[in-house]
């Protein structure tokens, strides 16, 4: 996968109000914790989250995505016209029906003539928006498009401590499943890409590699379940060592194919941007694919897990903090449950 006509114009993150501490959250799972013998800090130990943030209640993700898309519309300078694509990345979303693209596509004045729809793919769904639209670039079909998204992970965290507090029967052992839900995070990011001949910026999306493991398919699964917890809010089990290393070593063979197709040697990377999931694997995954950790910029610390959003919001995030140089490499690696890979490499 390579391209040679699209440029990453411009990225946009939103960060949500609210801060709420590990600690917070296992106040709340005090009667639980004691209950089972769980040593308080236990959650900031086995994940490295020593905060993360919310939306206030009821925030629908099309709003804050609709802010996103127009601030990073702004930021790249693009006339309006030249958007031909719209795409909202994100798990979570207004409704079911319509795409919440629409909304979001409506609330910036886009053309009519854009093209807009949803694209869900746990936390690669914005990095699979990306891709949809360089092909659509590279092949000459629209000459810019953003592709945005918005994670709230507030009824998540909160419906599973309501879980949890509620059952009789939890164990040390089948607490475990529950427990990465209560590392997610909110957040927000937009990704505006263009054709090389539109870009002012020319840091160009070279391509890179995408893999797949759908074996690994049940190790991490959410979605309402009504009539299970009593309430509409979303719940979710993983198995987290499991995923861990099932992730990392897809993530192995996914970036050893980006760089031969790349041609790139791991000293050919300045700068990287991962998915955020916890510092133990963040550590295991810079460590497997023999990359600096000096290089990565990691936010998981104080934001959490925040799905689709993760990647691109430490990106935009860290090309605000520290532009990179001119003729920088940049290496984007991508991990979603399911389990899918997207590695992608970048040129300032």
């Amino acid at each position: 996968m390579r391209y040679e006509h699209v440029c990453i114009e411009a990225v946009a993150h939103t960060l949500p109000p609210c801060v709420v501490s590990s600690d917070e959250i296992e106040q709340r799972l005090a009667p639980v914790y004691q209950r089972l013998g769980l040593p308080p800090g236990r959650l900031e130990l086995m994940t490295g989250i020593k905060e993360r943030r919310w939306f206030e209640p009821e925030t629908l993700p099309g709003t804050i995505s609709t802010q996103t898309a127009r601030a990073v519309l702004e930021k790249s300078g693009l006339d309006h016209r030249y958007v031909g694509a719209l795409i909202h990345g994100s798990v979570c979303r207004d409704q079911m029906e319509p795409a919440t693209a629409a909304g979001v596509h409506a609330g910036v004045g886009l053309p009519a003539s854009s093209l807009v729809m949803d694209v869900s793919n746990a936390c690669l769904g914005l990095l699979n928006g990306m891709l949809i639209i360089a092909d659509m670039i590279e092949l000459g079909r629209i000459r810019a498009g953003i592709v945005v998204g918005t994670e709230s992970g507030r009824d998540l965290v909160e419906g599973t401590i309501d879980s949890l507090l509620h059952d009789s029967t939890l164990t040390r052992q089948s607490i475990k499943p529950a427990f990465a839900s209560l590392t997610i995070g909110s957040g927000s990011a937009a990704i505006l890409l263009c054709d090389r001949k539109l870009s002012k910026t020319g840091r160009r999306l070279l391509g890179g590699a995408f893999l797949s493991d759908s074996s690994a398919h049940k190790m991490c699964a959410g979605g309402v379940e009504t009539g299970r917890h009593g309430d509409g809010r979303p719940r979710m089990e993983t198995d987290s060592e499991g995923l861990l290393h099932a992730g990392v070593a897809l993530a192995q063979k996914a970036w050893e194919q980006a760089k031969q197709t790349l041609s790139w040697k791991n000293e050919d990377v300045d700068r990287v941007f991962t998915h955020q999931v916890g510092r133990q694997h963040r550590t295991l995954l810079m460590e497997r694919l023999k990359l600096n950790p000096a290089l990565d910029f990691p936010t998981v610390e104080i934001l959490g897990n925040t799905g689709a959003a993760a990647l691109p919001m430490a990106m935009s995030m860290g090309l605000e903090q520290d532009p990179p140089k001119p003729g920088s490499q940049l290496a984007l690696l991508g991990i979603g449950s399911g389990l899918n890979s997207i590695m992608l490499g970048v040129k300032c």
